[in-house]
């Protein structure tokens, strides 16, 4: 007997219903749908017109698009059309590339994944699914900027001190040739361009004036005159936009050495995708703290530096109840500012941060380094340093410094004994120009490093400190790798914070997952009729345990 085939026909008149199907009770989808569902988003209708399309529809949408390495607006669209489990979690919903673009970049959507992610550090500190430790590390991502529409700092100073000396030659000129219109007690000079360019556009409709009056003489001065104004009337406009101009770059780079015409947020950064380690590229620094391989917060900083990311990173993280009591950090975190402020701010918390030079201090090279102040004999009991060539260094006075960023220092300064007991000078306490050797010790500093060492040296904190690489790099390796996040497709610092968000909670979500699958995790809930407590599978009904755990925020959306 021959087996039936079955029906085939496209052009069957059927009924529209919502997707029937139900995707595999262990995919990601579902607690994704459990997260979102878990929030409250009935403050969003209490004012404004009807939306389009559900936030918590869009919400899951972003997320498991995200997940899936798709983060084009137009390519979500599409992912929203095509993917089986993305229509089950949108119920058929298809949403515009535009309303996805203005949803992800919104303000709200922002506090959304703050306080979701706030949320969900406190739901796994409750049931032990992350340590009271914080790993903090940063990479480099690319901004979605042109390569080449690099604006440097220095050029801008440079470039606006050759405009300023042009300036300064034409208004001389100026001054010399139109002695009628310009007093000679009258101050004009390159901060004045504007007014000088007005003062020219006058004198040139006098000119014309008397051109027009004296048009039969020939030659006509004032004919000559008006073109010559003409001519510095050009320059000096010129000079003005240029003016202008470096005015507006300076404003924009602030405090920072470069940034780019396409993206004034983003700074040119030396990035790790770029395998010769050649041209700086425009980029934002990414700061993410973890604890079991679970972002608990993140950052987005425009310095390439890590060392000035930490003060600022750990404060945020502080005001989001997101900071563990040990705080691990690589060598490029360490600094003297950075351990006082944990000291200073942080009671309690304990800081896993060896400092720069650390191992190289450790090295037999660095031990045997006469030049090395550590290297010396130092009294304490008279304060002073003696280095190997028997050289006495007394101290002499405190110094104060600033660096740039108005990080204030405090310096011992200490001075070689340039005389013997005899009288006679010491040549190995000059230098070589004749003058008496010094030297600076910052005690501070000091201290700071031979807590790091005695702490480090510690084997219980040496295994916390050895675990960050397998912690942190694992969420950039998932992030880069799996996600395929290495360029952001939005503009501005402002947007940029947006869609790492999303990138990051998708791989919470997948990390979640991932603990559904293989821990054996149980924990109690309420009974809902009898209020006994019962046990539940593990992870069986994610929105058990996401309710209550999630808020949105106060604010209403925008329209999409």
């Amino acid at each position: 007997m021959s087996q039936m085939q079955t029906h085939y026909n496209m052009d069957q008149l059927v009924l529209d219903i919502t997707t029937a199907y139900v995707p595999a009770p262990d995919h990601v989808v579902h607690h994704i749908n459990d997260l979102v569902e878990a929030m409250d988003y009935q403050v969003l209708y209490q004012t404004g017109r009807p939306r389009e399309f559900d936030p918590r529809a869009m919400m899951k949408l972003v997320l498991f698009a995200y997940l899936r390495g798709n983060f084009s607006c137009r390519r979500i669209a599409q992912f929203a059309e095509e993917n089986i489990n993305a229509m089950w979690l949108t119920q058929e919903q298809k949403p515009s590339y535009r309303t996805i673009a203005r949803f992800v970049v919104s303000n709200e959507a922002q506090e959304i994944l703050q306080s979701s992610l706030d949320s969900m550090v406190q739901f796994l500190k409750a049931h032990g699914l992350i340590d009271d430790v914080s790993f903090i590390d940063g990479t480099k991502i690319l901004a979605n900027a042109n390569k080449y529409s690099f604006v440097w700092n220095k050029n801008t100073i440079r470039y606006d001190e050759l405009n300023r000396t042009q300036a300064e030659k034409l208004i001389a000129e100026i001054k010399q040739a139109e002695a009628e219109a310009f007093a000679a007690n009258q101050v004009f000079d390159y901060d004045h361009t504007d007014e000088i360019v007005a003062r020219l556009e006058n004198r040139k409709e006098e000119l014309n004036v008397e051109v027009e009056a004296t048009k039969k003489v020939s030659p006509n001065p004032a004919r000559q005159k008006r073109r010559a104004n003409q001519g510095r009337l050009g320059k000096m406009k010129r000079i003005k936009e240029k003016r202008d101009r470096h005015i507006q770059e300076k404003e924009i780079l602030g405090e920072r050495n470069s940034y780019s015409k396409t993206d004034h947020d983003a700074t040119f950064m030396h990035v790790k995708e770029d395998p010769m380690g050649g041209e700086a590229k425009p980029a934002y620094n990414l700061q993410i703290a973890t604890s079991n391989q679970f972002v608990t917060g993140y950052a987005i900083f425009q310095n390439p530096s890590d060392i000035r990311t930490l003060v600022p990173f750990i404060r945020d993280l502080a005001a989001h109840d997101a900071l563990g009591h040990t705080i691990v950090a690589d060598a490029g975190y360490g600094s003297e500012i950075g351990y006082r402020t944990i000291e200073d701010e942080f009671e309690g918390h304990t800081a896993l941060i060896p400092y720069g030079t650390m191992l190289k201090e450790n090295s037999r090279k660095w031990r045997s380094d006469d030049s090395k102040v550590m290297n010396w004999a130092y009294h304490e009991l008279d304060d002073y340093y003696e280095d190997p060539r028997g050289v006495r260094f007394n101290f002499h006075r405190y110094v104060k410094q600033v660096d740039a960023y108005g990080d204030e220092r405090q310096f011992k300064e200490y001075q070689a004994e340039d005389k013997d007991e005899n009288g006679k000078t010491i040549p190995a306490a000059l230098t070589k120009g004749g003058r008496r050797r010094q030297i600076k010790v910052n005690p501070s500093w000091e201290y700071f490093k031979a807590q790091m060492r005695e702490r480090l040296s510690e084997p219980k904190n040496a295994m916390i400190y050895a675990q960050r690489q397998i912690d942190a790099e694992t969420v950039f390796g998932n992030l880069k790798a799996y996600l395929g996040f290495k360029r952001f497709t939005v503009r501005g610092i402002k947007k940029v914070k947006n869609q790492i968000g999303f990138a990051l909670m998708a791989l919470n979500m997948k990390k979640m997952a991932e603990v559904r699958r293989s821990s054996s995790f149980i924990f109690e809930i309420q009974g809902q009729k009898s209020g006994q407590v019962r046990k539940s599978r593990r992870f069986s009904n994610l929105a058990i345990i996401f309710e209550g755990f999630c808020h949105a925020p106060e604010a209403g959306l925008e329209d999409f």
